[in-house]
């Protein structure tokens, strides 16, 4: 887990880091919606990376709407730094 010390602790399971840092070499921060092995990432991962506000959605994919299309915020990149 990575840790940030402020005012409040900010934790990022190993599931998110691996989800976001992929959009750190990809035009606009493109996140992706299968990881390395061809699986789906788990919405939930993604929808808590939106709630958090390290991920925001880019836009619907009308050909799957049920897709969560996100980019990389720049709370996203800064999380990943740390």
């Amino acid at each position: 887990m990575i840790n940030k010390q402020s005012s409040s602790t900010i934790f990022l399971s190993e599931a998110q880091k691996r989800y976001l840092v992929r959009g750190l070499d990809q035009p606009g921060g493109k996140l992706p919606i299968f990881n390395e092995d061809g699986s789906k990432i788990s919405e939930k991962t993604i929808k808590s990376c939106i709630e958090k506000g390290y991920a925001k959605p880019w836009f619907k994919n009308p050909v799957k709407p049920d897709w969560l299309i996100c980019k990389l915020t720049e709370r996203g990149r800064d999380i990943l730094k740390i």
